[in-house]
């Protein structure tokens, strides 16, 4: 855990606050680790952290909460009793659960009477949920999962694309925020092979499945030399984090497991 008065400037604690343990678990996420969090609120104060559990076999999206932001109770494989399992062994990750501001705060927010969430990669699909714990794959009239995103050739997210930071939903539609792969052969020439840049999307705020824009260019992409570090030498912004403070949106993303950046913008 990291804390800030200003968004921007943070003190960080030595010891994690949430990791593989010895606990029921541990089959899920040993030896590989907890990976990829993303967190958000409800109007009752119930903060609820998505996250990917490793264990060097499959990744598996699962779901934790807490009330202080430092105990933590796991829930397990978000999946692993949904039709018996039919999803529980494919892989899963970057739940990023739909939120809406509200006196000043981003909050778990309900669309036709359910919680809504995008997750995956190299598609994003969509999940949806009564309580924030248990979450079912919307499905087609064939019980497949339909990609409501996907990469496209030519552009800058021709690789992958992954959900980021939480989704708003606005006057306009559900912002989605998400990290996009680049494949130099059928992309971007000039950004390199897997590179991850950020892209934005559209979708309906009655119809979560229904895109209705999409950018064409990044809105983020690696230029400074800590962008272009860790595991991907050719540049990394990988967006997790949003949150609204003090009159100004703070977006915070990784570089390849190296380090944390965080860029703002006004809210008007």
């Amino acid at each position: 855990m990291a804390t800030s008065s200003d968004g921007f400037a943070f003190e960080r604690e030595h010891e994690p606050i949430f990791y593989p343990k010895e606990d029921n678990q541990k089959k899920f996420e040993w030896t590989g680790g907890t990976e990829d969090p993303r967190i958000i609120e409800t109007t009752e104060g119930l903060y609820v952290l998505t996250y990917t559990q490793w264990n060097r076999d499959v990744p598996r999206l699962a779901v934790a909460t807490s009330t202080d932001l430092r105990n933590w109770e796991k829930h397990g494989p978000i999946f692993k009793d949904w039709k018996d399992g039919k999803y529980h062994n494919s892989e899963s990750k970057s739940g990023a659960i739909v939120t809406e501001l509200k006196d000043g705060k981003l909050t778990a927010t309900k669309i036709d009477g359910k919680y809504w969430m995008y997750y995956g990669v190299p598609h994003i699909w969509l999940a949806t949920s009564e309580d924030l714990i248990h979450w079912q794959p919307v499905e087609n009239h064939e019980g497949n999962r339909v990609p409501v995103l996907s990469p496209r050739p030519g552009y800058f997210d021709s690789w992958l694309v992954e959900a980021g930071p939480p989704p708003v939903l606005t006057k306009d539609g559900i912002v989605v925020l998400y990290n996009a792969g680049n494949s130099q052969q059928v992309g971007v020439k000039n950004l390199g092979n897997r590179v991850y840049t950020g892209g934005q999307a559209l979708f309906s705020a009655t119809e979560p499945w229904k895109l209705i824009d999409r950018t064409e260019t990044p809105f983020i992409q690696p230029t400074l030399p800590f962008e272009k570090s860790g595991q991907y030498p050719e540049g990394t912004t990988f967006l997790e984090g949003l949150v609204y403070f003090q009159g100004n949106w703070l977006l915070y993303y990784g570089t390849a497991d190296s380090m944390v950046g965080v860029v703002s913008t006004d809210a008007k």
